[in-house]
């Protein structure tokens, strides 16, 4: 038997290639939409996928179960109670599929979603009875559980989806303590709170470690589960809609989306109301960027930030350093942002001779923040972190308006004063102040190396109580 997990760092997200070395059978489990890599390993090993299973309809990636289909005719396997335009095959508690010598079995186990099912993986050369693994999507993380909360599974409400990942598992919990435990996402991943960096792990170890495993009445798990959530992106409600629709491949969508535009071209766009996206480096930005771009640098979780800022009903022109465009509008593609009108040809060196529409960003360091607020004139300190980072410790005096909320609370942001705004190290940051720019603002500055460097430098830091009084 084989079994492979890919490990997607930018949205942490983990699929798997599980296949028979006898019959050369393979099955794909959740992939991500850019598949060469399932495909190169397949030929590699001498494998055929037949098969190309979905977990649950996903919310937070565009799954690649319709270009698996595409490329290589494999049959979309989900639970039986998913709802889809596409053919699949439906499969209820207890069904199997045989590869061989590898068997996978059906578990139904909504909550995260009402669809949801993970993957008993037997290797049928050790034990018909003893499975090696269990592939539970987001039903369990190593540490967690699935959110019950998102708003994908419209129409079921978070108290029922919480009743029904109870039961879920309880089932998981009754399997052997020596199953391992694959989920289809890690650490950072927003359809969950607080889960680990490992991403493998034994139902035993999540029996004895994992808050949500613990033995608990149903009442006091429903409410452990759906509070203190992080706010989901706006994105996922789109792409859980998406991935239940039959819909263009992302091979298909390259096509048209990878297109050299000249800068007249990109003006007359951003006059029609295109969105232009800059995804170099937040220093690159700052020295020089085409005015009304947004920075969302390609080295952070440029997807997700992306889903969260941009608009996946207006097009959207990348300006990046020339050999990584497609790589732009390849990650914009994972989250079924298919709305890429096409790049600036050359870069920043198209604007060479249009100095008139390259703007600045002003850099502040930590220690001359400290100084500008030791005197007369303070600048006003926009923390645009989470709510529960600003309260584990901010600069004194900082207000906090997280990322996803500056557009809506520009109002918020004096006019009449300078601005200085700071995240945790700089990425949220350079994204805020590019918003601000855009928006005509003049008087922003970013704070070099975030609140780290504030730290580093040893500067005073302002606790929240519980209470919400300061400390």
């Amino acid at each position: 038997m084989i079994l492979k997990q890919y490990y997607l760092g930018c949205l942490a997200h983990a699929s798997y290639l599980v296949a028979d070395e006898r019959t050369k059978s393979a099955a794909v489990v959740d992939p991500q939409r850019d598949i060469e890599q399932y495909l190169r390993d397949a030929a590699a090993g001498g494998y055929t996928i037949r098969y190309v299973f979905l977990t649950h309809f996903h919310a937070d990636f565009l799954a690649g179960h319709i270009e698996l289909r595409n490329r290589v005719g494999a049959e979309i396997v989900m639970g039986a109670r998913a709802q889809a335009e596409f053919a699949f095959r439906a499969m209820k508690e207890g069904n199997v599929v045989d590869l061989g010598d590898v068997r996978i079995q059906v578990l139904e186990t909504p909550g995260h979603t009402p669809e949801g099912i993970s993957l008993l993986v037997f290797d049928r050369t050790q034990s018909d009875t003893i499975p090696h693994a269990v592939l539970t999507g987001d039903t369990l993380f190593i540490g967690d559980v699935g959110r019950p909360d998102l708003l994908a599974s419209i129409g079921v409400t978070a108290d029922e989806l919480a009743e029904m990942l109870y039961d879920s598992l309880q089932e998981l919990r009754s399997l052997p303590d020596g199953t391992l435990v694959y989920p289809a996402h890690g650490a950072g991943s927003m359809c969950g709170k607080s889960l680990s960096q490992e991403t493998v792990s034994t139902i035993g170890e999540q029996k004895r470690f994992n808050y949500a495993l613990q033995p608990m009445s149903r009442e006091d798990f429903k409410r452990l589960v759906t509070s203190d959530q992080p706010e989901a992106p706006d994105y996922f409600v789109y792409d859980a809609i998406k991935n239940r629709q039959e819909r263009t491949d992302l091979e298909a969508s390259l096509r048209t989306s990878l297109r050299a535009l000249g800068v007249d071209d990109v003006l007359r766009l951003k006059n029609q109301g295109a969105q232009l996206v800059d995804v170099r480096e937040a220093t690159d930005f700052a020295g020089a960027h085409l005015a009304g771009a947004i920075n969302i640098g390609l080295r952070g979780k440029y997807a997700t930030w992306c889903g969260s800022i941009l608009s996946h009903d207006q097009p959207i022109v990348v300006i990046a350093e020339p050999g990584s465009e497609e790589e732009a509008v390849m990650r914009l593609g994972r989250i079924g942002f298919d709305n890429v009108a096409g790049y600036l040809r050359d870069g920043m060196a198209a604007l060479e001779a249009r100095p008139e529409l390259v703007r600045t960003i002003a850099r502040v360091t930590a220690g001359a923040l400290a100084e500008q607020l030791a005197g007369p004139a303070k600048p006003f300190v926009l923390d645009v972190r989470a709510e529960k980072e600003w309260q584990a410790g901010h600069i004194a005096g900082s207000q906090n308006i997280p990322l996803t909320h500056v557009r809506e609370r520009l109002a918020d942001v004096p006019l009449d004063r300078p601005v200085v705004v700071h995240c945790e190290g700089g990425y949220r940051s350079a994204i805020a102040v590019s918003l601000l720019a855009a928006a005509g603002r003049t008087n922003v500055t970013d704070l070099v190396g975030g609140i780290k460097a504030w730290i580093a430098s040893q500067l005073p830091m302002q606790v929240e109580a519980t209470s919400g009084a300061a400390v």
